[in-house]
């Protein structure tokens, strides 16, 4: 698995995180959180597709 797949990954599981404790203080919302995810994951299908294309 690339580098950069790993790094979103990760990225993806501390917003997860960072998501859970911030509902309790009200930092974060659902919606900020889904839309960091999908951030995440759109970027690893580019990154995926460009590794398909060579």
């Amino acid at each position: 698995m690339p580098v950069e797949i790993k790094e979103l990954i990760i990225r993806t599981n501390i917003v997860a995180n960072q998501g859970h404790s911030a509902q309790h203080s009200g930092r974060l919302t659902e919606k900020d959180k889904r839309d960091l995810i999908d951030s995440c994951v759109s970027q690893v299908i580019r990154i995926i597709e460009r590794k398909g294309d060579r």
